[in-house]
């Protein structure tokens, strides 16, 4: 990151800058106070679009969050909420911890509230950022006849090529979690949950009807291709998914989605555009059969985990198998999942989902 382009955060209608130089030496939740600095440096103008109530006493305004994240504000000894009332002369209300509620910012001055919600947002988005993803918006693809395709595909495989470095049965994708990502969240109550599912039922209602026709879609999961840049050292094959009839409209759909999504900061901007996959090898399966990719890269408290890989070669794969076949199917429904959950099937509990018939 340049120092002369940081990085930017949208609140509210308004941009922030990060401080790209305090952002770095933030490694431990007991630095709060120290990043707590560096982020109030890029909240240097007051955001005029925030609810703001005259009181008897001076003003009020209120601010949502999960309990998770109260800590943040709160800082190491309370030092973090303490610097905030001194600095924006302003009394700050957090709920105990485990308890969900509002903050409750209150002082003599408006200008004094709102510059304490300001910055009670940036440090609430960027702590956000740092947690792991806890769900994701996905269609499944584990219909039976792909799950046999499937099993025929990791068959196949590892007759003709098990003798290529890193090849074996560990790092096959599990059939019954077979499915497509439109996006990653992190959604840290049930009132986010609940929020999603709105937002996902809007999706519907605005735009997901009329491309899908109020039917399911006619995909074909056909072809094979790899992440990286090397086929001799893979560490991600994926079956690629496509519309039966050749339309864009699958990828017109997750697409809206994903904008959608990102728009309304359940989703952190990373791409413009849905990369349609379905992982069928991951190196990661290797020593952890429960992993998720490249998002299995922190733990529960945000720490980051250094997953050592053993990649294999799949030149022979991508030969032999290009153009593998691993059925029809339709989608019905884009589902809010779970990450490291279970249904009754065998594959990610979902929390929410909306059918297009």
């Amino acid at each position: 990151m340049e120092v002369l382009r940081p990085q930017l955060i949208k609140i509210g209608g308004r941009v922030y800058r990060k401080n790209p130089i305090q952002e770095q030496t933030y490694q431990h939740e007991e630095e709060d106070d120290d990043y707590y600095q560096g982020l109030m440096e890029c909240a240097e103008e007051p955001c005029e679009t925030y609810e703001v109530v005259q009181t008897l006493q001076g003003f009020r305004c209120t601010v949502k969050a999960p309990s998770l994240l109260y800590k943040h504000i709160v800082g190491k000894r309370g030092d973090t909420r303490k610097k905030l009332e001194v600095e924006t002369k302003t009394s700050i209300s957090i709920p105990k911890p485990g308890q969900e509620g509002e903050i409750v910012i209150t002082g003599q001055h408006r200008s004094g509230v709102i510059s304490a919600r300001t910055r009670i947002d940036v440090l609430l988005l960027t702590f956000r950022r740092k947690q792991p993803f806890t769900h994701f918006l996905a269609f499944f693809l584990n219909e039976a006849e792909v799950q046999e395709r499937f099993l025929k595909f990791q068959e196949e495989v590892l007759e003709k090529c098990s003798m290529d470095h890193g090849v074996d049965s560990s790092i096959f994708q599990n059939p019954k979690k077979l499915h497509l990502t439109i996006g990653m969240l992190v959604l840290l109550s049930e009132q986010e949950i609940q929020q999603t599912c709105e937002m996902l039922q809007q999706c519907k209602e605005e735009f997901i009807d009329d491309i899908s026709g109020g039917k399911p879609l006619e995909v074909e999961m056909a072809g094979i291709e790899y992440m990286n840049d090397d086929p001799g050292m893979v560490d991600v094959l994926y079956a690629k998914v496509h519309m039966k009839d050749g339309s864009n409209r699958l990828q017109e759909l997750v697409d809206r989605v994903l904008e959608r999504f990102q728009a309304s900061g359940l989703i952190v901007k990373e791409w413009n555009s849905v990369k349609l996959h379905a992982t069928v090898m991951n190196t990661l399966f290797r020593k952890d059969p429960n992993a998720e990719g490249r998002y299995n890269l922190y733990t529960a408290d945000g720490k980051y985990i250094f997953k050592e890989r053993e990649s294999f070669d799949g030149r022979n794969i991508l030969k032999l198998f290009e153009n593998f076949s691993f059925g029809t199917l339709k989608l019905n429904s884009i589902h809010i999942s779970q990450r490291f959950t279970v249904d009754s099937f065998g594959n990610y509990a979902s929390c929410g989902q909306i059918d297009f018939s």
